[in-house]
């Protein structure tokens, strides 16, 4: 079993960064995938990134390419996410998940964290 917890949230400044942790318990995170996602009260969740189980395969959405950048330790069983630039729009709560393919759709990861608040001030 995989249970990833988030953390890094908090506010920031626009034009500001933050790093994201998602952090997990168990050899086989390793072995996983990993996405980070958000949601914004009333809206859909959405992609942002993922990376594969090495970490030298990464995807972005259009909306952060450039600015944000995942990465993984596997030693440490953590997955980062590196947030440059941020924009008042970045504000939601972002979660990360483990799954057992690269995808950008929502519906294939199996293992949610509770996710982290990121408030970016103008």
């Amino acid at each position: 079993q995989v249970q990833p917890v988030e953390s890094g949230g908090g506010l920031v400044q626009a034009g500001g960064s933050l790093r994201l942790s998602c952090a997990a318990s168990g050899r086989t995170f390793s072995l996983h995938p990993v996405g980070w996602f958000r949601q914004a009260p009333g809206k859909e969740r959405e992609f942002v990134a993922v990376v594969n189980f090495s970490g030298d395969l990464t995807q972005y959405a259009e909306s952060v390419k450039g600015r944000f950048t995942i990465s993984r330790d596997n030693a440490k069983n953590v997955v980062y996410l590196q947030m440059n630039s941020l924009e008042p729009e970045d504000t939601t709560v972002y979660y990360c998940a483990a799954g057992p393919i690269m995808s950008i759709v929502i519906d294939t990861y199996l293992y949610w964290g509770q996710g982290t608040q990121v408030t970016v001030s103008s």
